[in-house]
């Protein structure tokens, strides 16, 4: 039998010892754990919280986290708080660290892979995709991604990655926590082995409208379409949506968050949807584009309904007995949530959820895929 479960704990304390101390206290009695997620605020500060929590927690508990849009676990959605996951049970786990993500992004992920790896005790080239699966967390407002991923992924291209970018709404900023360190412009990878059953997963809101555009330019960064379907971009977007140029940026009511694009693999939709119509007549995407890849147009179905879905149902028929879930959750989600009044619906969702704590991040990383609109999910069960 092989199993990974997971307890949780959540404060609202500021001073960082007294934080250290409510959290540890409510994990008391239950396993030690060999992995604690931290989840945290950003204008907490980092650097001493780090501190008071290594020196509660017991010897030999690894420690990873960052700074966060909003915090998460099966009682609701906060800001301002922090929670913590404290995994125990049948799993092992390498901690690797990649900084100078902004001057070179696929070094930077190179390094934090091979860093895990090492820290694991095994070689790159020895990890097997059916019993190893990748965290990743990276200081999202470096836009850096796909980049990063293709350092991940260098030597382990099979590798199954979930995870989001660390964040903060208000200071655009954002810091990572791996074991003692903490740190901005990086990328971190938490390695898992273990026989327990594990799933990567991801849930949207979105079903396929069957219309079809093509990214026909785009501009050097590979962030702007400059045309689709040959015409600006902008002016053909708002033409299938049937709404005018001001409408369309992605806090508008009718535009690109309730009817974003996607990417179809296989029979997935991995939502990729437009950020924002510039002044020249582009779009601006979050995610690389490349002249003569085709999207479908999505629309917006029902937001609770299927996230409450993706927990009764889908979540336990791909994870056997879940007891653990990880939770990367997109804050543009949580934007158009509260846009359309339904922030209080998807917050009750996650009671669903097996044993959860998470955080808001700016945009997700699901297999290998730079995507955003999304929840992705790392969730371990028993066997």
């Amino acid at each position: 039998m092989a199993i990974v479960k997971m307890q949780t704990a959540r404060t609202t304390q500021t001073e960082p010892v007294a934080a250290a101390e409510d959290l540890v206290r409510q994990l008391q009695g239950g396993a030690t754990p060999k992995l604690v997620t931290l989840f945290a605020s950003r204008e907490r500060d980092q650097l001493a919280l780090n501190r008071a929590l290594r020196e509660r927690l017991p010897p030999g508990t690894r420690l990873v986290g960052a700074t966060t849009g909003g915090e998460l676990d099966n009682q609701g959605i906060y800001q301002g708080s922090v929670v913590l996951g404290a995994l125990s049970g049948d799993f092992e786990v390498g901690l690797g660290l990649g900084t100078g993500l902004t001057l070179d992004a696929v070094g930077a992920g190179a390094t934090a892979m091979k860093r895990a790896a090492q820290d694991l005790g095994v070689r790159q080239q020895d990890v097997d995709s059916r019993k190893f699966v990748g965290l990743v967390i990276d200081d999202g407002f470096r836009y850096k991604k796909e980049e990063l991923l293709l350092g991940i992924l260098e030597k382990n291209p099979t590798l199954i990655l979930v995870g989001g970018g660390a964040s903060d709404d208000k200071l655009q900023s954002a810091q990572l926590h791996v074991d003692g360190e903490v740190a901005t412009d990086g990328v971190l990878v938490a390695l898992f082995k273990t026989n327990a059953p594990w799933a990567a997963l991801r849930s949207h809101w979105y079903v396929p409208t069957g219309e079809r555009l093509v990214i026909t330019k785009v501009d050097d960064s590979a962030q702007r379409a400059l045309e689709i379907d040959g015409k600006p971009a902008a002016l053909r977007y708002s033409e299938l949506l049937g709404v005018p140029l001001e409408e369309l940026e992605y806090g508008k009511p009718k535009g690109f968050a309730a009817q974003p694009t996607a990417l179809k693999v296989g029979r997935e939709y991995f939502i990729r949807a437009a950020w924002k119509p510039l002044p020249d007549g582009s779009l601006l995407f979050a995610n690389l584009l490349e002249e003569g890849t085709e999207l479908e147009l999505m629309k917006v179905g029902d937001i609770a309904g299927a996230t409450r879905s993706f927990f009764q149902e889908e979540l336990p028929r791909r994870v056997q007995n879940p007891q653990a879930a990880l939770l990367f959750h997109c804050g543009g989600r949580m934007y158009y949530s509260h846009m359309v009044g339904m922030a209080p619906q998807l917050a009750d969702t996650l009671r669903h959820a097996p044993s959860a704590a998470g955080m808001n991040v700016h945009f997700e990383i699901y297999s290998g895929f730079h995507i955003n609109t999304t929840l992705t999910v790392l969730a371990f069960g028993g066997n």
